[in-house]
C-alpha cells in the first residue's frame, strides 16, 4: 500500500486542528514543502483561522493576501469570517471591491455576508449598494439573500422596504417570516409583529423566541414572559431552546423577578439544555439583578475558566459592583486578566462602577486612564461614573474640572451626578449653575427641577426651592410618582406613592403601621 502524499497527510491535520499554534505549525509544514500553491490545502487552512471559534481573522487574511489566484470560496470565507468578527467593520466590502476587480466573479453565496455586514453596521446606503448589485446579477430568486435582505432592512428600521422584499418572495419559508417577525419587533411595532407571527403557516422555535425577545427589546416584560406561558402551553408549540431561555431570563431580570428566574433555571435544568455561554451569562446577569449574588456567583463558578469570555466576565464583575462589593469585584477583574481575557469598555464601566460603590477614588482613576490607554471608545457614562465618585467622595470641585475639560459635551447622566454631589456637600453656587444648566437640557424632565429644588432645600434657601417647584408646575411637568415592586410567589405586585388601589391594601397600610410603632418603639423605649 502506498504511504500517504504530503497533501492527504497535511489535509488530515487540518481536519483534526483546534488551535492556532497547530494551524501555523500546518502552515509552516505546507511552506517548507513547496505546497504553497496548493488550492485546497490554503483553502482549509484561511477557513479554520477566519470561522473557528479559536481562529484569527488576521491570520487568515495574512495566508488569503498569499494566494495568487483566490477562488470564490476563499474571497467568500474571508468576507463570511469578517462578518461575524466582535467588532463589526467594513472589511468585507474591501474584500469584494478587490473581488470584482479580479478574474473571480461573486456568486450567490457572496451576497448574505456582505448584507449581513450592512446590517450588523446598520449602514443602509452599503446595505443599498449590495441588494443593487444582487438585482443586476441576477441573484434576485436566491431564498438565502431575500432572507438576507429582509434581514438587513430590518437591521437598518427601514422595515418598509422588509416588507416588500417579503412580499416578492413566492413561497416564504420559516426564516423569510422570522426574519420579518425579528424585524417588525426591533423596531417596536410590536402589534404588526404579533399579526405576522399569528399567520406564520407553522411558527418554529425561532418565531416564537423573535416575539419574546421583541417585547423584551421593547421593555414589555411582563409581554415577554406572557408569550413565554403561552409557548409553554400551546401543545402544538415547540419547545423553548437556549436562544429562548435568554430572552425570558432577561425579561426576569429587568422585572426583579426572582422566583420566576429561579423557575427559568429550573426548567433549563429539568430539560436538558446544555448551560452554553450565553445561558450562563444571562443566568450570571438575571441573578445579580434580582438580589441574588451567591446564586449568581454559583452559576458562574460552575463554567470552566478556559470557556469563560469577556461577556460572562463582565457580568459578574457588574454584578458585584451592583451589590457595592467594589473590593470583589476588583479582585473579580484581576483573576480575568490573569486568565487572558481582554477586558472591553463594558469592563471597565462596570470597574468604574464597583469604584462609585465602594468610593475608591484611586482605583476609579486608574481604571479610567488604563481605559483611555488602550484606546478604547469612551462612552458618557464611563465620564458620568468618573464624576460620580468624585462628587460621593466630596471631590466635588476636581469632578467640575472633569466635566469642564470633557472632550465631548457633558450629558444630564454627568451634569446629574455633578448636581448629586454639589447636593451632599453642600455646594450650592456650584449646584445653581448645574441644575439650572440641567433644566436648560431636559426642561421636561421633572427630576431637573426637583434636583435644583433640591440643592436650595439642603441649604436651607426655602423660598427658591419652593420657587422651582412651582416653575415646574407652571410648565406643566408632571412629577412622575415613586413605585417599588415585591415579588410574592412569582406574582409580581407594584405599587405607587399615595395609590390604594391594591386589593389587600387596607392589610398591607395596617401592617407597615404596626411595622412604624416598632421602630418608633425600638428608637425611643421610653
Amino acid at each position: 500500500m502506498a504511504p500517504p502524499t504530503p497533501t492527504a497527510t497535511l489535509t488530515v491535520l487540518l481536519d483534526r486542528c483546534r488551535s492556532m499554534s497547530q494551524l501555523k505549525q500546518i502552515h509552516a509544514q505546507v511552506l517548507s514543502l513547496g505546497l504553497s500553491g496548493d488550492a485546497f490545502l490554503l483553502s482549509k487552512l484561511v477557513f479554520f483561522a477566519a470561522i473557528s471559534g479559536s481562529g484569527d481573522i488576521g491570520y487568515s487574511l495574512l495566508a488569503f493576501s498569499s494566494v495568487p489566484s483566490p477562488t470564490a470560496f476563499l474571497y467568500n470565507t474571508l468576507i463570511r469570517g469578517f462578518s461575524i468578527t466582535r467588532s463589526p467593520s467594513s472589511k468585507p466590502f474591501s474584500l469584494y471591491i478587490r473581488m470584482l476587480r479580479s478574474p473571480t466573479p461573486p456568486d450567490h453565496l457572496t451576497f448574505p455576508f456582505l448584507l449581513k455586514s450592512s446590517a450588523r453596521l446598520s449602514d443602509l446606503s452599503l446595505g443599498q449598494s449590495v441588494h443593487s448589485h444582487v438585482a443586476k446579477l441576477g441573484f434576485d430568486p436566491d431564498r438565502f439573500i431575500q432572507n438576507s435582505l429582509i434581514h438587513m432592512y430590518a437591521a437598518c428600521d427601514e422595515i418598509a422596504d422588509a416588507r416588500k422584499v417579503f412580499d416578492g418572495i413566492r413561497q416564504p419559508n420559516s426564516v423569510s417570516w422570522n426574519a420579518l417577525i425579528d424585524g417588525y419587533a426591533k423596531c417596536g411595532d410590536l402589534a404588526e409583529a404579533r399579526k405576522l407571527f399569528d399567520r406564520a403557516p407553522e411558527p418554529d422555535v425561532v418565531s416564537w423566541s423573535a416575539m419574546i425577545d421583541g417585547y423584551v427589546k421593547g421593555g414589555d416584560y411582563r409581554g415577554a414572559l406572557a408569550v413565554f406561558r403561552a409557548m409553554g402551553d400551546d401543545p402544538s408549540a415547540p419547545k423553548p431552546n437556549s436562544v429562548t431561555m435568554v430572552s425570558v431570563l432577561c425579561a426576569c431580570a429587568h422585572l426583579g423577578a426572582l422566583d420566576q428566574g429561579r423557575r427559568m433555571h429550573r426548567y433549563i435544568k429539568d430539560n436538558g439544555l446544555v448551560l452554553a455561554l450565553p445561558l450562563a451569562t444571562s443566568l450570571v446577569d438575571m441573578y445579580a439583578k434580582c438580589g441574588s449574588i451567591g446564586e449568581a456567583m454559583g452559576v458562574f463558578l460552575s463554567v470552566p475558566v478556559e470557556k469563560m469570555d469577556v461577556l460572562i466576565w463582565n457580568a459578574v464583575i457588574g454584578g458585584l459592583a451592583m451589590h457595592g462589593k467594589g473590593e470583589e469585584s476588583l479582585a473579580m477583574f484581576r483573576k480575568m486578566e490573569s486568565s487572558g481575557v481582554e477586558p472591553d469598555e463594558i469592563t471597565y464601566l462596570g470597574l468604574l462602577s464597583a469604584c462609585v460603590h465602594g468610593g475608591l477614588v484611586e482605583d476609579a482613576w486608574r481604571f479610567f486612564r488604563s481605559l483611555k490607554a488602550r484606546g478604547m471608545k469612551l462612552h458618557m457614562e464611563h465620564y458620568a461614573c468618573m464624576v460620580d465618585v468624585l462628587g460621593r467622595s466630596g471631590r466635588v470641585m476636581e469632578a467640575f474640572e472633569f466635566v469642564r475639560t470633557m472632550p465631548l459635551e457633558p450629558s444630564a447622566s454627568v451634569l446629574g451626578a455633578l448636581l448629586s454631589g454639589c447636593r451632599t456637600h453642600g455646594w450650592v453656587r456650584l449646584g445653581e449653575i448645574v441644575g439650572r444648566k440641567l433644566v436648560e437640557l431636559e426642561p421636561e424632565h421633572d427630576g431637573r427641577y426637583v434636583g435644583l429644588s433640591n440643592v436650595y432645600a439642603v441649604a436651607r434657601r426655602w423660598n427658591e426651592a419652593k420657587t422651582w417647584r412651582e416653575a415646574m408646575e407652571k410648565k406643566g411637568v408632571k412629577k412622575v410618582p415613586g413605585f417599588s415592586e415585591v415579588e410574592v410567589d412569582g406574582v409580581l405586585h407594584k405599587f405607587i406613592a399615595h395609590d390604594r388601589t391594591h386589593p389587600r391594601s387596607m392589610e398591607i397600610h395596617m401592617v407597615l403601621g404596626v411595622l412604624g410603632s416598632l421602630m418608633k418603639m425600638e428608637r425611643d423605649p421610653d
